[in-house]
């Protein structure tokens, strides 16, 4: 069951990927148009402040990506001495601490946009794009890295209990040098 869960999580994070890579092709077009146009002495305008936005909801969007293929930075001094158990065991303990560190940041979040919402705040710049149109989605992105960060840990949890360390390890672990050069 725990591997039904992880493909399809990857299935749904592949997707947005998918549609986060567009997001940025789309920016860097604009982005590009830009330059051009100042080259012949016009301007879009406000192509900075775009791309700011659009580069704080893929961050956000990009994290639960990240996770699932095991591309986060961890140090693993003490978990690469250990056997299957001891990394099984750290493996868990780091999904556990990294949930709840989501989870605090997308709960922090939430009075970021709540007030954006409350407030009709507008960007203090030439667009006065208002706030709650780029927080809304870079707060539903931490949100969606907090959810897939949980799901994670209670399959890591769960492999862990039935014994089954080698595929936490698979889940979640940490990438290996030599699995990079493979």
């Amino acid at each position: 069951m725990e591997q039904k869960v992880i493909a399809q999580l990857r299935r749904i994070n592949h997707a947005i990927a998918l549609l986060v890579g567009l997001m940025l092709f789309a920016c860097a077009g604009v982005v590009l148009l830009d330059i051009i146009l100042r080259r012949l002495g016009g301007s879009l305008g406000g192509t900075d402040e775009i791309s700011g936005y659009v580069m704080a909801i893929a961050t956000s969007w990009g994290m639960a990506f990240t996770l699932l293929e095991l591309g986060h930075v961890r140090i693993d001094l003490l978990r690469s001495r250990g056997g299957e158990m001891v990394r099984s065991l750290f493996d868990v303990f780091s999904m556990v601490v990294m949930s709840a560190v989501i989870v605090t940041v997308a709960t922090k979040a939430w009075p970021v946009v709540e007030r954006s919402l409350n407030n009709g705040s507008r960007a203090n710049t030439p667009l006065e794009t208002p706030l709650a149109w780029v927080q809304t989605p870079w707060f539903a992105g931490w949100v969606w890295f907090a959810v897939v960060s949980c799901i994670m840990s209670l399959v890591a949890l769960s492999l862990t209990m039935k014994g089954r360390h080698s595929e936490v390890e698979t889940a979640v672990g940490a990438f290996a040098e030599q699995d990079m050069l493979q």
